[in-house]
């Protein structure tokens, strides 16, 4: 891997030093190229930028390149970003799993705190429930990697996902837009807005519904008459927009979004045969079996008011108030049989509230961002672990687990950006952090099947004095925490095409409770990252763009869950401690190159060598030991790369763009211990066929995505323990409950949209 990086390292120099060579002499000899390459804009830094005059390493992705390649979802943004992870979790279709050079969370259960931080028009999104996030409406996704601590604050230690919606353009307007696809897939957008007092006060809106049959299906359910659609899709989402102007100096808008899904709760693949029934293994990994009902529900909605007001050239003030909430009730088949052998239906269900203050400044030599933050987030559940096959005789039994994990916390931030000369900057930033989390976790055994709602499971009833009576609450406590994350840079503009940037930041995650915890158990203390970069930004005769970014970082206080053994299989005995350290270091290279007026290419490549340093563990005899060797840094392949082109054709009856890209992610692991599973390195092709009609008015696009039909997973559930012959032992649930959840297959879609 450092043979790859220091070589990959040579050859930027080498390329750069040539190029360089080419701008010296750029007097005598002159170049003829009409193509040239588009201006990004992006927020990073919480103001208007060029994307080659930020110092941060980010991809932005553009509208426009959005629905040129046909991206719906979120996650399919990860194709463009080196080093970046953005997968559905594992028994849904709406909970995001994010990892950015190799830090992250897997664990989306309530108390868990994200590695990377999601933001919706600058406000955070605390939970991963709902934030696999629709494309509707949205003028750029941006792509932050590294830890965003100075400015964004806690839990963006790996980096942070911004998804920024369209902002007015104060014209009436109204569009439909209608796709029809692979397996039966269905959806309908349309938006507008509209003047209601010229040039000062704007009405926005926009809907969608997403409708598509599942990749498989249930083969086999305890119940019947349910769905037996498995990776299906039912979403309705809407955005509300007001925004208002009254004067040149004053800007504001209220946004309000909200998003139901109800696609089915998703089925993993057994990758195992169970040793507790005689179904086999399916014949497609989209294919599954369960006992319980195959429904799901995630339903998330948010409010939120920006205030801008422009006092003077200089000085700007910002307000950003939000409240979010979201409710999930799910059904999660462990062992995915028609058993109950390990199944956990639960319910999420999380608010929050965030006001956040900005003065920035901005003159010919001094640029500064500065500001206060509040955040306040209540987020709860309750699971039931229902192990019925493995105590038939009792009757059944199941482990409840309910609680809470609120935080409340303040901070306070300034970053600024100084001029000393032409060429050379310095950057400074602090962020100060104060937080608080109480935490209620109750924990306990009932002898028979419990649901977490009467209705639940159909005939179930629930009890709940005797759920009182036999869940105690085993934790009940609270902790503060404060924090200072520093970040400091130097950049050195050789001339205007062409930017060097070195920067140290550092980034926290929470700290929590174990929201498992089956007694008293003191709080982890947040984890943290510092992270060291140098790279360069550079643009050639305005038609070849070439970013590079080098960085090393260092986990530390890495959170992880050690199973510490019970009295029985019903024993859920997992303590959460503070024990593993982590590095990674790589390169990202990103490329763009306007061929011709109507060609394009463009490629990113991201490696990463990430490892554990430490994990500490004890023997049998109390003594302190480090096993290391069996952890790996999951969701995060070496290599990740991505090649494509774009062309533009003009004809009389429109204007054709043609696409593709290919991308490539080597090998990774699934599973942060023992490897237990790992997807082996492939690669998907993607075509489009874009059309844009003359007036205006019409478009069409046609997508085919997955070209070759790759199978690849992104989750996993396992719970068995390997053997030295490379076999399983069963694990809880007394079954070999090793468990796949995969990608998307291949699919072909037409895209048709009108505008008024």
């Amino acid at each position: 891997m450092d043979k790859k990086i220091v070589k990959l390292s040579s050859l930027a120099l080498a390329i750069t030093a040539a190029l360089s060579s080419q701008a010296l002499h750029a007097e005598e000899e002159i170049v003829v190229n009409e193509a040239t390459l588009e201006r990004i804009e992006v927020t990073a830094r919480k103001t208007a930028e060029s994307l080659q005059n930020v110092p941060v390493a980010v991809t932005s992705v553009s509208a426009e390149q959005l629905a040129e390649n046909g991206i719906t979802e979120v996650i399919e943004v990860q194709q463009f970003s080196p080093n970046t992870t953005l997968q559905r979790s594992r028994g849904t279709n709406s909970t995001l799993t994010a990892f950015i050079r190799g830090v992250g969370q897997e664990d989306p259960l309530w108390g868990y705190e994200p590695g990377v931080g999601i933001y919706i028009d600058d406000v955070y999104v605390a939970r991963p429930q709902g934030a696999v996030l629709d494309i509707l409406d949205v003028q750029r996704v941006e792509v932050l990697r590294g830890p965003q601590g100075t400015l964004y604050g806690k839990n963006t230690i790996g980096g942070a996902i911004k998804y920024v919606t369209r902002k007015m353009t104060g014209d009436a307007e109204f569009s439909l837009q209608g796709t029809y696809g692979s397996y039966q897939q269905t959806d309908f957008k349309i938006a507008g807005q509209y003047p209601l007092v010229d040039d000062k006060l704007y009405f926005g809106f926009a809907l969608a519904s997403l409708q598509r049959d599942g990749y498989g299906e249930f083969l086999k359910s305890a119940l019947p008459g349910q769905d037996k659609e498995n990776y299906n899709k039912d979403v309705l989402a809407g955005r509300l927009t007001l925004e208002y102007t009254p004067t040149d100096a004053l800007f504001m808008r209220l946004n309000y979004d909200k998003t139901e899904d109800e696609s089915n709760a998703k089925g993993g693949y057994r990758l195992l045969p169970s040793l507790l029934t005689d179904a086999p293994v399916p014949d497609s990994v989209y294919d599954s079996y369960t006992s319980m009902p195959t429904w799901n529900k995630v339903e998330t909605e948010g409010l939120s008011f920006t205030l801008e007001y422009f006092i003077n050239d200089d000085w700007t003030f910002k307000s950003v108030t939000a409240s979010r909430e979201s409710y999930s009730p799910t059904n999660i088949d462990f062992d995915n049989t028609d058993l109950r052998i390990f199944d956990v239906p639960a319910i999420y269900d999380d608010e929050q509230f965030s006001q956040e203050f900005q003065v920035n400044y901005d003159s010919d030599n001094l640029t500064l961002v500065s500001g206060l933050y509040y955040f306040k987030g209540d987020s709860c559940g309750l699971f039931d672990a229902i192990l019925e096959e493995a105590f038939i005789d009792f009757g059944g039994l199941t482990r409840e687990v309910s609680g809470c994990n609120n935080s409340e916390s303040y901070a306070a931030y300034v970053q600024g950006s100084y001029n000393f000369t032409d060429k050379f900057s310095l950057t400074l930033g602090a962020r100060y952090t104060q937080e608080e989390k109480q935490a209620t976790v109750n924990n306990g055994v009932i002898f028979d099947s419990i649901y977490p709602q009467t209705g639940w499971y159909p005939g179930f009833e629930r009890d709940e004095d005797l759920i009182e009576a036999s869940i105690p609450t085993v934790l009940d406590d609270s902790e503060d925490w404060s924090r200072f994350t520093p970040r400091i840079g130097v950049e050195y503009q050789y001339d205007q095409d062409m930017m060097f940037f070195a920067s140290y930041s550092q980034g926290f995650k929470s700290g929590t409770f174990n929201p498992r915890a089956q007694g008293p158990e003191p709080a982890v203390d947040p984890e943290v990252v510092d992270s060291y970069e140098i790279g360069v930004k550079s643009e050639w005769n305005n038609n070849l763009r070439v970013n590079l970014t080098a960085f090393y970082l260092d986990h530390k206080d890495r959170q992880f869950v050690t199973v510490l053994p019970g009295e029985d299989a019903s024993d859920l005995n997992q303590r959460l401690g503070n024990i593993g350290t982590s590095t990674a270091k790589g390169l990202e290279l990103e490329l763009q190159y306007a061929a011709t007026e109507s060609l394009n290419l463009f490629g990113t490549l991201g490696l990463i060598d990430s490892s554990f340093e430490e994990v500490i563990s004890y023997d049998e005899d109390g003594n302190q030991i480090d096993i290391s060797d069996s952890y790996t840094v999951a969701n995060t392949p070496d290599t990740t790369a991505n090649v494509g082109f774009n062309y533009n054709l003009d004809t009389e009856i429109g204007a054709f763009v043609f696409n593709g890209n290919y991308y490539y992610r080597s090998e990774y692991d699934l599973t942060v211990t023992d490897s237990l599973l790992t997807q082996e390195g492939y690669g998907l092709l993607n075509f489009g066929l874009n059309w844009y009609g003359n007036e205006g008015n019409w478009t069409a696009g046609l997508h085919w995505k997955n070209v070759t039909d790759e199978q690849y997973l992104v989750g996993t559930y396992a719970f068995v323990t390997p053997t030295d012959d490379g076999g399983y032992l069963p694990g809880l649930g007394g079954d070999n409950t090793l468990i796949g959840y995969y990608g998307d297959p291949q699919t072909i879609s037409l895209t048709v949209g009108y505008t008024f």
